[in-house]
C-alpha cells in the first residue's frame, strides 16, 4: 500500500505544466491582448480568443499546422476541431473573430465615394483576396458614387454562361441607384482577365445601357494588392 501512494505524486509531478500557469498575470495572453494588442505576437492574440488553461499550447498547435491566418480563416470548421483543445463552438468563435478583423480593415464611419479604380479595389481587396473560390459582387452607387450597398451575387466559377445579368442589376434598381461596379476574384492570385471575364463585362455594359445604370468599372482582385481594372484596359466598355 505504501509503494502505491508513493507512486501518485511521482506520476502527478511527470505532468508538464501549462505554459500558462508559468506566466505572471500581466503576461498572459489576454492581459496583454487587452492592454496592448499592437504587442501582441499572433499566438498570444489567438490565445487570448481561445482561453482555458492550454490556450497557448492550442494556438502553437493551430498555427503549426495552417501556417497562416488566411489558411486558418479558409479552412473549414471541421478542420480546425482536429486541434486538441478546440470545439465546435471555440472554432465558430475563431472564425467569426478573423471575420470581423477583415471588417475593420474596410469599416467607414461614412459612406465611402468611389473616385478611382483604387478606390474600389481597396474597398473589397482585402476580403476578396482570400477567399478560396471565385466570388462576384456589386459595389451599388449613387448619383456622387457614394457606396449604397456591396452585394455578394455569385460563388463559384464566374462565367458567361452562369452570370443571369438581370441578377447584377436587381439591387442597383430596388435603391433607384445611378452606378454600380462588378468585382470578382481569381483564387490563383493572378487579376489577369480571362476571354469569360471580358464577355461578362460587356454584356453588363450593354445591360446597363438598357437600364440607364452605369457601369463604372469591373475589377478583378488578385493577391498580393494586385488588381486589374477593365475599364483601364478598355476591356469589354467599347
Amino acid at each position: 500500500m505504501q509503494q502505491q501512494l508513493d507512486l501518485i505524486p511521482q506520476s502527478v509531478s511527470r505532468q508538464p505544466r501549462s505554459q500558462l500557469s508559468l506566466l505572471s498575470l500581466h503576461e498572459r495572453p489576454a492581459y496583454r491582448a487587452a492592454v496592448q494588442p499592437q504587442a501582441c505576437t499572433v499566438i498570444e492574440l489567438l490565445a487570448a480568443l481561445i482561453g482555458g488553461s492550454q490556450q497557448l499550447e492550442t494556438a502553437q498547435a493551430l498555427i503549426e499546422k495552417f501556417v497562416t491566418l488566411q489558411a486558418i480563416y479558409n479552412t473549414r470548421i471541421e478542420e480546425l476541431i482536429e486541434i486538441p483543445g478546440i470545439g465546435q463552438s471555440k472554432a465558430e468563435q475563431i472564425k467569426a473573430a478573423l471575420a470581423l478583423g477583415l471588417r475593420l480593415t474596410t469599416e467607414s464611419p461614412e459612406r465611402p465615394s468611389i473616385t478611382s479604380p483604387a478606390d474600389a479595389a481597396a474597398l473589397v481587396q482585402n476580403e476578396m483576396a482570400l477567399l478560396p473560390e471565385e466570388h462576384l459582387r456589386v459595389i451599388v452607387m449613387d448619383v456622387r458614387n457614394r457606396v449604397l450597398e456591396i452585394v455578394d451575387l455569385y460563388k463559384g466559377s464566374v462565367n458567361s454562361s452562369q452570370i443571369r445579368v438581370g441578377e447584377v442589376f436587381q439591387v442597383a434598381i430596388k435603391l433607384k441607384a445611378s452606378a454600380i461596379i462588378v468585382a470578382h476574384n481569381h483564387p490563383s492570385g493572378d487579376p489577369t482577365p480571362s476571354p469569360d471575364d471580358v464577355a461578362v463585362t460587356r454584356a453588363i455594359v450593354q445591360a446597363g445601357k438598357l437600364l440607364d445604370i452605369q457601369i463604372l468599372d469591373h475589377m478583378v482582385i488578385g493577391q498580393n494588392g494586385r488588381y486589374v481594372s477593365l475599364k483601364e484596359r478598355g476591356l469589354g466598355f467599347s
